[in-house]
């Protein structure tokens, strides 16, 4: 029971450091996380933090690791979700754009991390930057598994396809977090601009026997991004 304890409390002394880690790059920016900084607001000496992080870049791959997985859930969820209740392909990437997007909205800092590369010699390590991996590989299977329905050109490898798809959902969130950073998803100029993004996208995608039925008029929805495809 002891060593099971100790681990507990070991774990929740490392979410603590990584949460203030995160309010410290929200207001400092990526870039300027400071160890001493997040030990004076946990009370406790610098050095006390290297017995959880040896360095500072294990930090930012700690907190890497956590957005890549935060976001993966996100993406796996809505698109198991649409895959099985959509009727056409422009309503199931709507709702797939709105979720990344919205989350990457709502937690810009490890969408700089993740997307962008803020912090000089930072590069994540496999474990961390696994979830992204498995976020690609899960977008691929969701646009091959379109073109088995015959909702997408069957012509264009998926890959190719999700290499639009990324630079579509990334265009957004960069403008957005980069020119209007203090607007929400549901009021942001620039995401109120996903659903015409979204019928033009199909619109050049569509296979031949597909007719999209794409609402141009919706602003409601969740939107996801994709992780870093460095």
């Amino acid at each position: 029971m002891i060593p099971d304890r100790r681990q507990r409390r070991r774990q929740e002394s490392i979410e603590e450091i990584l949460d203030v880690a995160l309010e410290v790059m929200a207001e400092q920016g990526v870039a300027g996380l400071s160890l001493g900084e997040v030990a004076r607001r946990l009370g406790v000496r610098p050095p006390s933090l290297y017995g959880y992080f040896a360095s500072k870049h294990a930090v930012y791959d700690a907190e890497f690791g956590r957005g890549a997985q935060q976001v993966q859930a996100v993406v796996a969820e809505v698109s198991e979700r649409v895959l099985a209740t959509a009727t056409d392909p422009g309503e199931a990437l709507e709702q797939v754009a709105t979720a990344f997007i919205e989350w990457a909205i709502e937690n810009p800092v490890y969408s700089q991390l993740l997307f962008w590369r803020p912090v000089p010699g930072f590069e994540p390590s496999p474990a961390a930057y696994q979830p992204a991996v498995d976020l690609i590989e899960l977008s691929t299977r969701m646009f091959a598994d379109m073109q088995e329905r015959g909702w997408i050109r069957a012509d264009v490898p998926a890959e190719e396809i999700l290499r639009d798809w990324t630079i579509l959902t990334s265009g957004i969130i960069s403008q957005q977090l980069a020119n209007a950073p203090t607007d929400g998803f549901q009021t942001g100029r620039f995401t109120a601009a996903l659903p015409g993004l979204v019928a033009m996208f199909v619109a050049s995608y569509a296979a031949a026997t597909s007719s999209p039925k794409t609402n141009h008029n919706s602003t409601t929805g969740k939107g996801p991004r994709n992780a870093d495809q460095r």
